[in-house]
């Protein structure tokens, strides 16, 4: 179950960046692309969290919550920046999934159901990206709400982590 709630707060940041672009054409286009993206840097940390894992198996739980500790903390603090970087949008999906490749390697590290949490997180960042590209035309939702969101979800995860 845990797989499938990280995998969809993975998705959180990805609404908070896509939230600032009203003006795309290819919304359906952008959001597969994105999702193939948060399913493919997953499962090469998965990979690398596995292997890690085997060499640092007495470590490999503090390093997770580590890596998912800074995680949150970078979405914290960045959930102040408004501005949305002026790249093509598919470079921008790949950038925007970068993140979800060093909380798959935490992740990785614990032995967790990879399938289970890639799909998640490629479904949920289908359908949460698709909605947000939907929802920036209405300007309504503020990003910083969903970076917040997701940092601390990633801090609590983390701490739990830690305390197991």
């Amino acid at each position: 179950m845990q797989e499938i709630i990280v995998g969809i707060i993975l998705a959180l940041d990805v609404v908070a960046l896509y939230i600032l672009l009203p003006a795309v054409s290819q919304r359906f286009l952008l959001s597969v692309w994105t999702a193939f993206w948060h399913m493919l840097f997953p499962l090469l940390g998965f990979k690398l969290g596995s292997w890690v894992s085997i060499f640092m198996a007495e470590w490999a739980s503090y390093l997770s919550a580590i890596l998912l500790f800074c995680i949150a903390l970078q979405l914290l603090l960045s959930s102040k920046n408004q501005h949305v970087p002026q790249l093509a949008l598919p470079i921008l999906a790949i950038m925007a999934s970068i993140d979800s490749f060093s909380a798959s390697v935490s992740f990785g590290m614990l032995n967790l159901e990879k399938y289970l949490f890639i799909l998640s997180a490629g479904v949920g960042t289908f359908l949460l990206s698709y909605i947000a590209l939907i929802v920036a035309k209405t300007s309504i939702f503020n990003s910083q709400i969903f970076k917040m969101i997701a940092g601390i979800l990633l801090l609590i995860i983390s701490v739990v982590i830690l305390l197991n």
